[in-house]
């Protein structure tokens, strides 16, 4: 499953572009939202999520791969 980008939230950075490790993500032109590229290539490695600014990517996590996903609760630092 692709991430989706929301529109309405997205500055057109590009670092979604610049962090995917498979290059999932396009920049067609400078200050336009980026398309996917290789939906199929997404390894739902979350960087893209992280890395935004505002917040204007969702990530759908197949249900095999949830099975393995563990999302770290908010505030909990590792020392």
């Amino acid at each position: 499953m692709p991430p989706i980008i929301i529109e309405e939230k997205c500055n057109a950075c590009g670092v979604c572009a610049d962090i995917c490790p498979t290059d999932v993500f396009r920049v067609v032109e400078k200050k336009q939202i980026p398309e996917i590229r290789y939906p199929e290539e997404c390894w739902h490695c979350n960087s893209c999520v992280l890395d935004c600014k505002q917040e204007a990517i969702k990530l759908r996590i197949p249900l095999p791969a949830m099975m393995l996903y563990v999302d770290a609760p908010a505030g909990t630092a590792q020392e």
